[in-house]
């Protein structure tokens, strides 16, 4: 589907080529009009066969554009830009108090000059964190940052994950609606000569009710097709939008090759999604390690300077005053605040080790499932290529001829174009579930193909 203005490009950029080439032909040439009126059907040809190309596309632009156009990588990314901000800040110590005031102010007058001991003060007082809390709390925001990273990666990879799913079940949706139209075509000739030699005494009715049904029963099947087909069109364009509207390209999507050899005890550890629960594990400890800080004593240092006016009994002038000052925090009574406080991170330390367990054993047992699964499909490929695409399409014709010499029955015919249509669509379904499940398999191993990865630099 191309949206209409599209099109109008489209149509008028074969009007331009056209009338280039025809002008280059000499008109009042009889050899150079019967030239132009050869030529202008192939021109056409070309041009349309050239403009349907620009509109279709495949796997590897779906996966470009997909990864340029998702949102939550961004999030992820702008989410670790936040943390590694954070971490600088972390570092830093709190901002320092200014302190202004009166003390010792009578209350009768309000008279500055009045009293001794009355004072104008302006200080400055710096609060110091327990321990090594701000180095603590910078480790958590990296550990955060690469947590998110992390995640941004493995966004990246189901990503094209669910990309490749989808559009090999658009291509098998779009291949299998060519497959049945075209058994529809033998069909409809299989009604119109049942339907003769029905009306020449040859069949009987039950015949050409049977024709007719299965015909019907092809007609549903084109229409589950294409409405399987339109709502994977609109899964795929959640990500790549309108361009999911448009004409596949006919050749089956290639993935990249699986590694040869796969140990899991080191690939899962290395997977983005355990990479980032592993970063989440060490900002939770780090946490923990504040928590600790909290039995250490905190301080402040405090300087004051006191500013007198008036004068001394004697005449002279009254000696401004100076304080220093550094107080401490003085953790007592940890029972009921600081025991409780890393008693309480500890156990989420804990809950995060087992969120990053079960990951490993969820990958694990995904990578499994489907190494199995690929491989007996395989196995069903090769079997399909070998054997029963043959063997179904030479009982078709077997059937047919039988038919034609008056040897077999109707229904032998049916049920054997049946069969075949049958097992080819079977045969694609093999092949497309195969690659779904290499999709999945590619997930797991980390894979993000040239393609993908191009875009996202092009991107950035």
């Amino acid at each position: 589907m191309v949206p209409y203005c599209r099109m109008t490009v489209l149509l008028t950029m074969e009007m331009a080529m056209c009338h280039s080439i025809f002008k280059s032909i000499d008109s009042n040439n009889r050899e150079s009009k019967n030239l132009k009126r050869s030529f202008k059907p192939l021109v056409s040809a070309v041009l349309m066969l050239f403009m349907s190309d620009i509109y279709a596309f495949d796997l590897k632009q779906a996966e470009q554009l997909a990864i340029q156009s998702d949102p939550m990588i961004e999030s992820f990314r702008a989410t670790s830009l936040s943390f590694v901000d954070a971490s600088v800040a972390d570092d830093s110590l709190p901002d320092p108090k200014l302190r202004l005031g009166a003390v010792n102010v009578p209350v009768d007058t309000f008279d500055l000059e009045q009293e001794q001991m009355t004072q104008v003060k302006v200080g400055v007082q710096q609060n110091f964190p327990r321990g090594d809390v701000l180095s603590i709390k910078q480790k958590q925001s990296q550990y955060l940052s690469r947590a998110a990273l992390s995640m941004a990666d493995d966004a990246q990879l189901k990503i094209i994950r669910d990309v490749r799913e989808t559009y090999l079940n658009l291509y098998y949706e779009i291949t299998a609606y060519q497959i049945i139209r075209e058994t529809r075509k033998l069909f409809s000739e299989l009604v119109k000569i049942t339907e003769s030699n029905y009306a020449a005494g040859r069949v009987n009715q039950q015949d050409v009710v049977l024709a007719g049904l299965e015909l019907a029963r092809l007609d549903d099947r084109s229409t589950k097709i294409q409405a399987r087909e339109e709502s994977y069109r609109a899964i795929l364009g959640q990500w790549i939008g309108d361009i999911a509207w448009n004409s596949l390209s006919s050749e089956f999507p290639e993935l990249p090759e699986l590694p040869q050899q796969v140990d899991l005890n080191q690939l899962i550890p290395s997977h983005p999604l355990i990479q980032a629960e592993n970063a989440k594990v060490n900002a939770s400890k780090q946490m923990t390690e504040m928590a600790r800080q909290e039995y250490k004593p905190g301080w402040s240092l405090l300087l004051d300077y006191g500013f007198r006016s008036g004068n001394n009994p004697d005449g002279s002038e009254r000696t401004d005053f100076a304080t220093a000052m550094v107080s401490l925090d003085i953790p007592l009574f940890t029972a009921n605040r600081q025991d409780k406080t890393v008693s309480s991170n500890q156990s989420k330390t804990s809950a995060a080790r087992y969120a990053k367990d079960d990951q490993l054993r969820k990958l694990k047992q995904l990578y499994e499932k489907n190494q199995h699964r690929w491989l007996r499909l395989g196995e069903r490929e090769q079997l399909y290529k070998n054997s029963l695409l043959t063997a179904a399409k030479n009982n078709s014709k077997a059937s047919l001829k039988a038919y034609q010499s008056g040897v077999s029955e109707f229904n032998t015919l049916m049920r054997a174009q049946i069969t075949e249509l049958d097992v080819r669509l079977e045969d694609l379904r093999v092949r497309v579930d195969r690659a779904a499940a290499q999709a999945r398999l590619l997930y797991i191993t980390g894979d993000i193909n040239n393609a993908a990865n191009e875009g996202a630099k092009n991107e950035s």
